[in-house]
């Protein structure tokens, strides 16, 4: 594709999870060149040939390790849970040196999943930004979708808050949003992220209630000029 923006690789650490394969599936239909990471290779692998299947061929995915992964990628996006959310970054924080890593973690604590239960951080994504430093950017994003949305070809009726440490940051994130067929919206800083975290156990407790299993957040009286 000629737009230089859709030939950045994007590592989706923890790739082989529910979330992230729906996010990497969203991707390379988009044409991103897609990295699988997970701590099995071999796992990773096969679900780039599952999602490469799924596109006919006609799209860029493979599977590495999360180290492999994060080292060859532009953009790093963490899918894991929460219980592997700061080993697998203190594994790869090298390699995300001056580049973005986009957390899509939520600290969820079982068996309270419907209780928000914050990290002494404040957030997952700023307990990220502590382990990572000042070298790396992160941005908080996709925390309110649920995979059953992402891996649907049908447009999703949710919208996707991006916190980060830097405007920057939250554009370039923004475009991920947009590349993945959903609508999103800067949110603000990093701090911010434990409104949009938090907002995920609420979520939880309604689906619960309510019988759904993806329900989402949609703003109103705003429009994308």
């Amino acid at each position: 594709m000629e737009n230089a923006q859709l030939l950045l690789s994007i590592a989706v650490l923890g790739g082989t999870g529910k979330e992230g394969k729906g996010l990497a599936y969203r991707w390379a239909k988009a044409g991103y060149k897609v990295i699988i990471g997970s701590r099995d290779a071999a796992r990773a692998e096969s679900t780039a040939q599952e999602l490469l299947t799924r596109l006919e061929g006609q799209a860029s995915v493979v599977g590495l390790s999360n180290l492999e992964a994060a080292k060859k990628a532009n953009i790093a996006v963490l899918t894991v849970p929460y219980s592997a959310h700061a080993e697998t970054l203190a594994n790869v924080k090298d390699e995300l040196k001056g580049k973005l890593l986009v957390d899509v973690t939520v600290p969820l604590v079982p068996p309270k999943v419907a209780t928000v239960q914050m990290p002494k951080a404040g957030s997952a994504a700023q307990e990220a930004k502590e382990i990572l430093g000042a070298e790396t950017q992160v941005c908080a994003a996709f925390q309110n979708i649920s995979h059953e949305h992402l891996l649907d070809d049908a447009a999703v009726e949710c919208d996707v808050l991006v916190t980060g440490s830097s405007k920057e940051a939250r554009s370039e994130t923004l475009k991920l949003v947009e590349a993945a067929g959903l609508t999103g919206w800067d949110a603000g800083p990093l701090e911010n992220s434990v409104v949009v975290e938090g907002l995920t156990s609420v979520l939880i407790g309604i689906n619960k209630k309510y019988g759904s299993t993806h329900a989402g957040i949609k703003l109103t009286g705003i429009s994308k000029v």
